[in-house]
């Protein structure tokens, strides 16, 4: 997915339309919301887009941090906010495209919410604790089919991306490690050895693992990422098509006006192309995505069918 003049242009006359909207609007401090605890991947890319939001939109953008669920409670809250254009949610696509089909929660992705775009991609690694006799993912894949069942390892959460990630190796590689759920980033305990492995977003972990704190075995995409090039792909060791990236984006109450969500669609996308900002991404280790709301609306719907099947395949239990 990339940013391209089409859709620029394509926002830029849905603006030109409703210039008395453009004046007027924000006209109070904009709540966004986020799913997981401070200092997650998540949190870290809101709050970038938010100090450069509230400096285009001169009001204050506030993060509001609502972990839970996988980041469906925040979800929720937004979901159920007022769509008067002061409400927002920054989304990893794991909220919206896995945490639905695993768990009950309040909220109907694609009916509840509107798509306001995109803006990042990034892959999950997976790390090791540097003490640990792990050189690469074989040696984790020996250890654990030595010890099933004995191995944990730390994801953001339940039906994170970085959950499913774990299931799918497991699945392929025929091994059994045991799940330890957190509400947000797990790397501290990582670091001190506490959980041996752990899944992570490369926007929280990639500058632990160029600094040598953490040892990274794989990466979930299925090319190596030009960001970190000597870190080889879970699919090149041994697993052939392997892939589960994730993605972050904007979303919004249904009912919020469309000239709102098309504004903020630019905006976001005006603040993605900044220098400072594709500098900042490219050390976390993410992607620019920077889509229409019409193409983030498409992802979600094309996803959960795709990622309710992995669950399926892998044995996860599913909600009914």
């Amino acid at each position: 997915m990339t940013l391209t003049r089409r859709h620029a242009l394509a926002a830029a006359a849905t603006l030109l339309a409703a210039p008395a909207l453009a004046q007027a609007w924000p006209s109070r401090p904009v709540r966004l919301v986020v799913g997981f605890t401070a200092g997650s991947s998540t949190d870290v890319t809101a709050r970038l887009f938010a100090q450069k939001l509230t400096e285009l939109w001169g009001q204050p953008v506030v993060v509001d941090n609502l972990p839970g669920s996988g980041g469906a409670l925040g979800v929720e809250r937004v979901a159920r906010a007022a769509p008067d254009g002061h409400t927002f949610m920054w989304v990893g696509n794991g909220a919206v495209t896995i945490v639905p089909t695993l768990q009950r929660v309040g909220f109907d992705p694609l009916r509840d919410l509107v798509s306001m775009g995109a803006m990042l991609a990034m892959p999950t690694l997976i790390l090791a604790n540097k003490d640990q006799p792990f050189a690469n993912l074989g040696d984790l894949i020996a250890h654990a089919k030595a010890n099933p069942g004995k191995l944990n390892y730390g994801t953001p959460g339940v039906g994170t991306p970085q959950h499913i990630a774990a299931e799918m190796l497991c699945h392929q590689a025929g091994i059994r490690m045991e799940h330890i759920p957190y509400r947000g980033a797990n790397l501290a305990d990582v670091l001190s050895g506490v959980v041996p492995i752990g899944l992570q977003n490369a926007g929280a972990a990639m500058p632990l693992v160029r600094d040598g704190a953490l040892r990274c075995l794989g990466l979930t995409t299925a090319r190596r990422s030009a960001n970190a090039p000597t870190i080889p792909t879970v699919a090149e060791q041994g697993f052939p098509g392997f892939e589960a990236i994730s993605w972050f984006g904007l979303m919004a109450p249904a009912g919020t006006d469309p000239a709102i969500v098309a504004k903020v669609n630019a905006d976001a996308r005006q603040v993605l192309a900044e220098a400072d900002t594709r500098a900042r991404i490219a050390q976390l280790g993410l992607d620019p995505v920077g889509n229409s709301p019409a193409e983030m609306h498409a992802a979600i719907a094309a996803e959960i069918p795709k990622w309710a099947k992995v669950m399926t395949d892998a044995g996860m239990t599913l909600a009914r």
